[in-house]
């Protein structure tokens, strides 16, 4: 049963960790929605998409967000209590460390759990639906804007392109009109035109580049500034739509395995997306156990000193779990012991500083000096 003190606890500190998650996830949500505009600029995938893809890349993201905003959030709550003088007056109340210890671990635990499913099942579950949802929107050119009776923009290299039909998958296409420019090996602009009575868009195995085959039609090759134009006839012709990149240059394959999978696996990747996925909710109470001496101040103390303390606090922790993870995908380093040491350091060093401050102070006799 718990008491109205811990209830007044998890409530303060639960308002202020969802206000600053929210905060977070905004600062999240711009920074990936401008990467998610670059990805659809450079071709990677289609507009109709874009949404969905940013959606499902925040919630893969939460599994960082949740204990920095459970770190701050905490810091915040307990630190305005204290430049207020309700710790104060609590603790001349009664209150020692257990009454602050008490609400302190159930929210931790709470938000540790909540941190491991996402790290654990809904962030690969999200990184796989991602993967899928863009394989299918590239085989498909209805998802990629394409509509019959009017002119669309190739996404990537450019160029435009009209269909007089469109069947309903998007597969078969009638009467095509293409038409794209390049640049020839002696620097001379060439524009391309491609008409076609009917076509097919097809997607090569690997999954990387898109063409659009087009059968019985006639293509012009006309360079500007000259008069050298060439036309020639075909009964099939293969041109390159866009290729479907990727911006991300750390694509990590295991990051969409699920966890079951993932233990079967034995690579440096898997390994290190292993370690990584069961340290977050250890990360989280280590983060929580670190709040706890860090949020205590004086009313008249700055009340953003500690917090820039513990912003660098907390990414001296965190690069040293990304070096333990770069090790891991190196191949130097086989387990994840080393990671669990640093969080261990993180949780002791914590817990003696926490104690450190509730111990009581030695009577000074009188005439000591």
């Amino acid at each position: 049963m718990l008491s109205i003190l811990d209830r007044y606890f998890l409530r303060e500190l639960a308002q202020t960790l969802i206000a600053t998650a929210i905060v977070l996830v905004a600062i999240m949500a711009g920074s990936q929605f401008a990467t998610v505009l670059k990805q659809v600029a450079n071709g990677s995938f289609p507009a109709s998409v874009m949404f969905q893809v940013l959606g499902l890349t925040m919630l893969n993201g939460l599994s960082v967000v949740l204990p920095l905003s459970a770190f701050l959030g905490v810091l915040n709550g307990l630190g305005r209590m204290y430049r207020e003088s309700e710790m104060h007056v609590l603790s001349s109340s009664g209150m020692g460390a257990r009454g602050l210890l008490r609400p302190m671990t159930l929210l931790a635990v709470g938000v540790a759990i909540l941190v491991g499913i996402v790290s654990m099942w809904l962030g690969p579950w999200a990184s796989r639906t991602s993967d899928s949802l863009v394989a299918a929107a590239n085989r498909s050119v209805i998802a990629a804007g394409l509509d019959a009776g009017r002119f669309t923009s190739l996404p990537g290299k450019g160029g435009i392109i009209l269909v007089d039909t469109l069947s309903r998958d998007g597969s078969i296409l009638g009467k095509t009109f293409l038409s794209t420019e390049r640049i020839g090996k002696d620097g001379t602009h060439h524009l391309k035109v491609v008409t076609g009575k009917h076509g097919q868009l097809y997607q090569e195995s690997d999954g990387n580049s898109r063409f659009l085959a087009l059968n019985d039609g006639w293509q012009y090759d006309i360079p500007l500034d000259a008069d050298n134009w060439r036309k020639m006839k075909y009964q099939q012709n293969d041109s390159s739509l866009s290729d479907v990149q990727s911006d991300s240059s750390d694509e990590d394959p295991a990051a969409g395995l699920p966890m079951l999978a993932l233990l079967r696996v034995d690579t440096p990747d898997a390994r290190a997306e292993l370690a990584w996925r069961t340290i977050a909710p250890a990360m989280t109470l280590a983060l929580l156990m670190l709040a706890l001496p860090l949020s205590r101040q004086s009313p008249r103390e700055p009340r953003y000193g500690r917090l820039l303390l513990a912003v660098l606090s907390f990414y001296l922790y965190f690069l040293m779990l990304e070096l333990c993870r770069s090790q891991i995908v190196k191949g130097r380093w086989h387990h994840s012991t080393p990671m669990w040491i640093v969080t261990l350091f993180v949780f002791g060093l914590a817990a003696w500083m926490f104690r450190r401050q509730y111990m009581p102070r030695k009577v000074r006799q009188a005439g000591a000096r």
